[in-house]
């Protein structure tokens, strides 16, 4: 029986957790979520299959680092965990500590990377699992996979899927890690520098209509529902848009940015840096007249 110990929390994790729980040569040892967790769903199921169910603030304190040797553990699986695990928990199981990690290391480290892909306009994002140390997603390479971005994609759309791979790629690596069938990757092989996007916060949403169309489209389809939405003013009063869309042969020319200067059945056409956009899904109570400005 090969023994694992599951540090993971939301969505992110429940895909992983029915792939390794029908596979009867593991063993879940304890589920490990995010001290202000509210995922209900992750702890059911761990009542369901009769799993220890783990919170602590600090999985790198004594009293934790006490509780979770008794494991035995061959492995600690990080799926969506907000802690930074350090040298002494990460050296407790014999076969150290994996992480699942929705971007195309070591590219795309850090926070939001479903967000910066689209807002960065890439055709491809990866999902990779690699072994943890103390940085920041820097450690060797075990499994990845690439996946397309069209147009049609949205942060919806690649969260969707991201779930669904992330579940998959997890369980294949640590099958590949209990059959010792695997070759590491050293990150440094591919990029010495790599990339690392920081966290959004609140301010982060508001448009610059000072930008191409093409880069307002990506923005607006980065933070689109469940995201917090782009948003912008208008006549003093906020308004939240939830996509775009490209119009095709848009002509280039100068003009006002942010201004209104058309409506379509779906809704409105705004002139940007270059060209003009069409604004089809948005919230707003009051009334938008042509000529009126975004801001």
């Amino acid at each position: 029986m090969f023994r694992i110990g599951y540090f993971a929390d939301g969505k992110w994790a429940h895909e992983a957790f029915r792939h390794l729980i029908q596979d009867k040569s593991l063993s879940i040892e304890f589920v490990c979520v995010r001290y202000d967790s509210t995922d209900n769903e992750l702890k059911n199921l761990a009542e369901i299959h009769n799993i220890d169910y783990l919170k602590h603030p600090s999985v790198n304190s004594k009293d934790f680092l006490d509780l979770v040797k008794q494991y035995n553990c061959d492995l600690f699986v990080s799926m969506s965990f907000n802690q930074i695990f350090k040298s002494e928990i990460i050296n407790i199981p014999r076969l150290k500590i994996i992480n699942c990690h929705a971007g195309k290391l070591p590219f795309y480290r850090g926070r939001n990377v479903l967000n910066w892909v689209l807002i960065n306009d890439e055709n491809e994002f990866g999902i990779t699992v690699h072994y943890v140390d103390e940085n920041i997603d820097t450690g060797d390479i075990i499994l990845q996979r690439i996946y397309n971005i069209t147009d049609e994609d949205d942060y919806s759309t690649l969260l969707d899927r991201a779930y669904i791979e992330c579940g998959k790629i997890l369980y294949d690596a640590i099958k590949l890690i209990q059959n010792n069938t695997f070759t590491l990757i050293k990150q440094d092989n591919i990029h010495p520098i790599g990339m690392y996007c920081g966290i959004r916060q609140e301010g982060d949403e508001i448009i610059n209509w000072n930008e191409t169309s093409r880069e307002v489209f990506n923005f607006i389809r980065a933070i689109c529902k469940p995201g917090p939405m782009a948003r912008s003013t208008i006549n003093g009063e906020i308004i939240k848009i939830n996509k775009a869309r490209l119009i095709k042969n848009a002509p280039i020319y100068k003009g006002i940015v942010g201004q209104i200067v058309g409506k379509s059945n779906d809704g409105l056409i705004v002139k940007t840096k270059d060209s003009i956009l069409e604004i089809v899904d948005f919230e707003f109570n009051g009334k938008i007249r042509i000529g009126d400005r975004f801001k």
